[in-house]
């Protein structure tokens, strides 16, 4: 059973980097408005299992992340990239919505 593994492209990975990158900043700042006020008293208590526990939290959300982008970018292809993501979305979004104008229309007739 031989399988042929295709090799990423600079573009995706240059993609799926900048996404992960600038995406991680406002789940990492939400993460952080949510757990540090919840931890304060505890750091002051026990600061090494404090901090090995704020750690964890922010592992875990970085890896559920990383691999939720990663089997996104594989489910759109290898030659699909953050900009071709994004207009497809937005045109998707634009279908949508017209088609819902349209029934709305049809409704108020």
């Amino acid at each position: 059973m031989n399988k042929i593994v295709s090799k990423d492209s600079h573009k995706k990975s240059l993609s799926e980097a900048f996404v992960n990158s600038f995406g991680g900043y406002p789940i990492g700042y939400g993460i952080g408005i949510i757990i540090l006020p919840l931890s304060t008293g505890w750091i002051q208590e026990d600061p090494l299992t404090a901090n090995l526990a704020i750690t964890f939290v922010y592992a875990s959300v970085s890896f559920v992340r990383t691999y939720f982008l990663r089997r996104v970018f594989e489910k759109h292809g290898i030659d699909d990239n953050f900009l071709k993501l994004g207009i497809k979305l937005i045109k998707k979004i634009i279908k949508n919505t017209k088609s819902f104008e349209k029934d709305l229309i049809r409704t108020i007739k």
